[in-house]
């Protein structure tokens, strides 16, 4: 398996050898040992798997979990086709404001580690794509929040011919420049203690 940072500090792309006979395919799009070698530690204590099927034109996020408690997520497309992409909110981060897409596919099956802290976005490139995600945390409605996927001084990388489909909250999301004038977006110091816990062992930090 071959590991490739990504622009924003922390995130990785993961791409896995295919085995392909007259049967089909064979696929392992998470494995430890590689994953292990890369990380310098294990992926996180699995708390919960997301399965979702979208349309082509559909774009869920972008998408950040309230830090702390904050989620970490490994992700991979399982079926069709999809723009793939993280984006750095953690105030105070080196690589703050950027971000960086991958393409994502049933080809390929390249797959994304995202750090706790950092904004997800998906881009459906075909009808019936299906998107696959391991989290360190369980869904709590009121610790998800959302930004712009429009937001211009982000400008997040919309294909040409796309007619995009989104919820009424994403497409009602602020602005980076305006969540951060909020208060409402992750630090990079928090968010690193938090990725830090998941991997060490030890309790989380409710409140700091």
């Amino acid at each position: 398996m071959h590991a490739r940072p990504l622009a924003v500090e922390g995130a990785y792309e993961f791409t896995p050898k295919i085995h392909r006979d007259d049967r089909g395919l064979f696929v392992s799009p998470f494995q430890e040992h590689a994953f292990t070698d890369r990380m310098g530690h294990r992926l996180f204590p699995v708390a919960q798997t997301n399965h979702s099927r979208s349309r082509r034109g559909v774009i869920r996020g972008v998408h950040f979990t309230v830090t702390p408690p904050g989620i970490a997520k490994y992700v991979y497309c399982a079926r069709g086709e999809a723009l793939d992409i993280v984006v750095d909110i953690r105030v105070g981060s080196p690589t703050y404001g950027r971000w960086d897409a991958v393409l994502l596919d049933q080809r390929d099956f390249r797959a994304m580690y995202f750090p706790v802290g950092v904004g997800h976005a998906f881009i459906a490139l075909s009808d019936d794509t299906v998107m696959s995600y391991m989290l360190s945390g369980e869904y709590v409605r009121e610790n998800e929040l959302a930004l712009s996927v429009f937001d211009p001084e982000l400008g997040l990388p919309i294909p040409d011919g796309i007619e995009p489909v989104l919820s009424e909250r994403d497409r009602a999301a602020p602005t980076l420049a305006q969540a951060h004038a909020d208060g409402v977006l992750p630090t990079y110091s928090a968010s690193t203690r938090q990725e830090d816990a998941l991997h060490t062992g030890r309790e989380r930090v409710p409140g700091s």
